[in-house]
């Protein structure tokens, strides 16, 4: 490094002298964390900005970082398996009347949304199956990080063969009802598969909340009624035009009134039909060959619902031996106004059935005065009318 001349009245340096100059700076201290600057952010705690310790940062870079981290970091939000809260609940398989109870308990240590908002709900669903034909709901608790809700979903018509290939989603979910705009994402959901449940014997869990996986949405959903304005991305890659729900019928021949009684009592899991993601469902009997005017008969209807129950029964007169030469075609449609009523799904009770289809109506006839119940699955297609 050269001056400008010894006119500046500047001393010349040779490059050996310089770089002889002792420049050593002292100490090496450590490096500033940068959460220091910028702190890691709770949306349910008043923010606290820290300035560096004078007396830190001569200690070492171990201690320093140690003395720069939180003392306690809130329940529920870190980057471990428990980072979006707990959910405890309990399931029970009751087999006797084809039923599953969830009894939703507690969260513990909910991680809020980007709202702040706390006032939390517990959706369930069937799966595979469609989102609104299985979905259930608690009330809302509001303002609380460890809501308690102590409510019990039922689904009815669950059977044995549903416990070994279904999967029940739990998702706790911040109720949006008072903000206009779409329905928030999930704040963390679980699935439980059902094959493990032990019939008539409660199971209680307590599990850790995940985020909620994105599925792909069944392209043969999107020419379905209504189903291409659904608002739920839940909708299942498994589902298939094949479930159309199921309906509970009771069967009685009364020796008394010498004909046979059919209880129409309720339907599950029923296909939406309207573009509300609902139905607007009633049945409709019809006792096959038969040339009596009250041979067709079909309940009230129940409105916006997939989960109906009617609890209403009607009268066939004839002998056993004269009925058991008979069908009887059981069909749920979805009622429209002013247009053609839509086919959500039907069932055949006759001697020509199989299965429990056929169980249930020889049973019933072989027997009088004997009230049965017994869930069937609807088929996607009218019931047939064989001569």
């Amino acid at each position: 490094m050269a001056c400008a001349g010894p006119a500046s009245g500047r001393q010349r340096v040779s490059m050996q002298e310089h770089m002889a100059i002792d420049v050593s700076p002292g100490p090496i201290r450590p490096i500033h964390l940068i959460s220091d600057y910028f702190p890691h952010f709770y949306p349910f705690l008043e923010p606290v900005l820290r300035a560096p310790d004078p007396q830190a940062v001569l200690a070492p870079a171990i201690h320093s970082a140690s003395q720069l981290q939180p003392n306690s970091e809130p329940e529920g939000d870190s980057d471990d398996s428990t980072a979006l809260g707990t959910l405890e609940f309990t399931l029970l398989f009751d087999e006797d009347n084809s039923a599953l109870h969830c009894t939703a308990h507690c969260a513990k240590g909910l991680k809020p949304s980007a709202s702040g908002s706390m006032d939390t709900y517990i959706k369930a669903n069937l799966l595979p199956g469609a989102s609104k034909a299985s979905q259930l709901r608690t009330h809302t608790v509001r303002g609380t990080r460890g809501p308690v809700w102590e409510e019990t979903l039922t689904y009815h018509g669950f059977t044995r063969q549903d416990a070994g290939r279904k999967t029940l989603r739990l998702c706790v979910c911040e109720d949006s009802r008072l903000r206009r705009r779409r329905r928030a994402p999930p704040l963390g959901e679980l699935r439980v598969p059902l094959r493990k449940l032990v019939p008539n014997r409660a199971r209680s869990f307590d599990i850790c909340l995940e985020k909620r996986r994105l599925t792909t949405r069944p392209k043969s959903l999107d020419t379905a009624r209504g189903m291409s304005l659904y608002e739920e991305e839940e909708v299942e890659a498994e589902v298939s035009g094949e479930e159309r729900g199921r309906i509970l019928l009771s069967l009685c021949y009364s020796s008394e009134r010498g004909g046979l009684l059919v209880g129409v009592l309720r339907c599950a899991h029923l296909a939406p039909m309207d573009a509300n993601g609902y139905s607007d469902p009633f049945v409709r009997l019809f006792l096959h060959p038969s040339s009596g005017k009250k041979s067709k008969y079909k309940t009230s209807v129940r409105r916006k619902t997939l989960n109906p129950e009617f609890n209403e029964e009607f009268f066939y007169a004839g002998h056993r031996e004269e009925l058991a030469q008979k069908a009887l075609l059981v069909s749920v449609w979805d009622y429209d106004l002013g247009t053609a009523d839509d086919f959500i799904g039907g069932v055949q009770l006759s001697g020509r059935a199989s299965g429990e289809r056929l169980r249930h109506w020889r049973e019933c006839l072989g027997r009088c005065d004997c009230r049965l119940e017994l869930w069937h699955l609807l088929d996607s297609v009218p019931p047939q009318l064989d001569e």
